[in-house]
């Protein structure tokens, strides 16, 4: 039995477009990422919420539990 979290693994890293609130310009940022310079300006460009792991990953039931993971999924909401 492994003690490091499923959701580490990066296959299950996902990406997104970030708009630069200087110049507009699109970057992309990845799902274990917080910031990321504009590749135009090289303003930083930062995520307006750090979603939680149970927001994102697969193993998130698994890991919490079934209870726990419904208790906080309402927690976000």
């Amino acid at each position: 039995m492994s003690n490091k979290c499923p959701g580490q693994d990066s296959r299950w890293i996902t990406a997104g477009l970030y708009k630069c609130p200087n110049c507009g310009e699109m970057a992309e940022m990845f799902s274990d990422e917080l910031k990321r310079r504009c590749p135009k300006c090289k303003t930083v460009i930062y995520k307006e919420s750090v979603p939680s792991c149970i927001q994102w990953c697969q193993s998130a039931k698994e890991c919490l539990g079934e209870k726990r993971y419904k208790q906080l999924m309402e927690g976000i909401k």
